[in-house]
């Protein structure tokens, strides 16, 4: 592996080729030497379309770049950065931010994204684990990257950013630094912020394969479409539906920087946005709040974070006439690798492998099961998880495969359907049961606004299946409810699944990607226990 980063931190601390997963290349053929965002950018007959819609007005493809440039030169220029340093970028998605990420790219920098509402304490252990030079931030948020910086000294400079106002002294151009297709590009995060961070690298050719594969064999993009999406670009899912796909096709893109309801609703509505990509949690929203008639510019929707519920998938149908591409995907494979094109999709599946990846579902000798029998996801691409410099590099893959620590079922067409996290299974009295079956079950009553399903502990049965609920606006909640919601359920599923403990909440805890945090609901159970 050839590099031109004269800074070799990030290469020197990738596991030994020996641990990484098989790659599958032969059908990505791409150039030795290769900058991912002078690709991105560079493509002649795009300078002039519309690339990111912001408030004060579009900027094309023409002035992104000069706008990169400008970031790229302030780095090398002011910073001393030296390709290989990794940059740290902070802030909720924005233009600006967007910039600053194919700047760093450009100058032969290794960004290292993070989630804007992090804090100091979490800010600190990912710029120890990745050697931290470099920062750029938003205004409104770098308080805490300053507050990490007085704990870490080997982060020696930062500049800060306001929206909306010039990122950087206009430079006279950058030559993008020619970095080769397998140096370091990214460094992303795992979303846990307990214990020590795992760090997810991913090289330059990585950013184009899975354009290539999810983007372009299954969402299909196209050059007049408009993107819009609510995940944060430093959470890998959000990377490519904010910022690869629509760029490798074309296409424009609209940040959101606070994504509420409204807010994603006003700019489908306001931009004519055409591909929205968000959580289940949105879709649940926008189909109990929204006036959908505001939305009928989109042709396209996608769906990770956590599974979409058959339910939601079917009704967004009904309702407004698109299929939601539900997918799978993790940091450690850089973005979605189960998921089926838009006419092709089943409600409450994930779909078949993106073409360019393998899956399997595998039994603990890495064996593969009988159609329809819940195991483990084994996973294979162009793309896979090399951890920067962590043990656990070798839980994750085995045998060139990519663990994910999902159990699943295939069934005999192919499709693959998720069961649970690994640590989600409920096991009752000898039953395994799916806590994804029993959320989309009570998620068909009214009265459910959301829930979240786990293992609480029983004496009798080892655990039993309890549903932490939110109910629906001017619902009451009590023992009636109660009742009827088991009878709910026992109706749609094996009753041995129902909920035999329900506890009405007012919200779920979340992630900062708004994934649903169920091991802080199995602890508090485990911890109610034990009283």
């Amino acid at each position: 592996m050839g590099t031109a980063h004269v800074d070799t931190f990030a290469r020197d601390h990738l596991p030994p080729r020996s641990a990484w997963p098989d790659l599958l290349l032969d059908e990505l053929a791409y150039p030795d030497q290769l900058n991912a965002a002078a690709v991105l950018l560079g493509e002649p007959r795009f300078q002039e379309r519309a690339c990111v819609v912001a408030e004060g007005g579009t900027w094309t493809y023409a002035e992104l770049r000069s706008r990169a440039e400008d970031v790229a030169a302030a780095l090398v220029g002011e910073g001393g950065l030296t390709a290989g340093n990794r940059v740290l970028l902070h802030g909720p998605n924005s233009p600006e931010l967007i910039a600053c990420w194919f700047g760093i790219l450009l100058a032969g920098g290794v960004v290292v994204a993070t989630m804007p509402l992090l804090r100091a304490g979490e800010l600190a252990k990912m710029i120890d684990k990745a050697q931290v030079s470099h920062a750029i931030a938003d205004a409104r948020v770098s308080a805490e990257v300053r507050r990490a910086a007085e704990a870490q000294p080997v982060l020696r400079w930062m500049r800060e950013y306001a929206p909306g106002q010039q990122l950087f002294s206009p430079a006279d151009g950058f030559d993008a630094v020619e970095t080769d297709a397998e140096d370091v590009a990214i460094i992303a995060f795992t979303s846990g912020t307990t214990g020590v961070p795992k760090g997810c690298v991913h090289l330059h050719r990585d950013l184009l394969a899975t354009c290539d594969t999810f983007g372009a064999r299954v969402l299909r993009p196209r050059e007049e479409d408009v993107f819009t999406a609510t995940p944060p670009i430093a959470f890998t899912f959000g990377l490519g539906v904010n910022v690869l796909f629509p760029m490798r096709a074309g296409a424009a893109t609209v940040p959101i920087g606070k994504p509420s309801l409204d807010a994603v609703v006003d700019a489908i509505e306001r931009h004519s946005i055409t591909t929205l990509s968000t959580a289940p949690t949105m879709y649940r929203a926008m189909l109990r709040e929204a006036d959908l008639s505001r939305v009928r510019s989109l042709r396209a929707c996608v769906s990770a974070g956590e599974p979409l519920p058959a339910a939601v998938a079917g009704t967004w149908t009904e309702r407004t006439g698109v299929r939601i591409i539900d997918g799978i995907g993790s940091t450690e494979m850089l973005h979605i690798f189960i998921a089926s094109p838009a006419e092709e999709t089943r409600p409450g599946s994930v779909g078949r492998p993106v073409p360019g990846y393998e899956a399997a579902v595998v039994d603990e000798a890495m064996r593969p099961v009988a159609p329809g029998v819940v195991g483990r996801l084994a996973v294979r691409g162009p793309t896979g998880c090399r951890y920067l410099d962590d043990p656990r590099q070798s839980a994750y893959v085995i045998d060139g495969w990519n663990l994910t620590g999902d159990a699943f079922r295939l069934d005999e067409d192919g499709y693959f359907w998720f069961a649970a996290r690994d640590d989600d299974l409920i096991v009752s009295a000898g039953y395994n049961i799916s806590p994804h079956e029993v959320e989309g079950a009570l998620l068909q009553h009214d009265a459910v606004a959301e829930c979240a399903v786990v293992a609480s502990p029983d004496e009798q049965r080892g655990h039993v299946v309890k549903a932490f609920v939110v109910v629906a606006d001017g619902v009451g909640a009590g023992g009636e409810l109660v009742a009827e919601l088991q009878r709910h359920v026992k109706e749609r599923i094996a009753p041995y699944k129902y909920p035999r403990r329900i506890e009405f909440v007012d919200a779920l805890p979340r992630t900062a990607t708004g994934k649903v945090q169920r091991a802080v609901l199995r602890k508090r159970e485990g911890d109610a226990a034990a009283v």
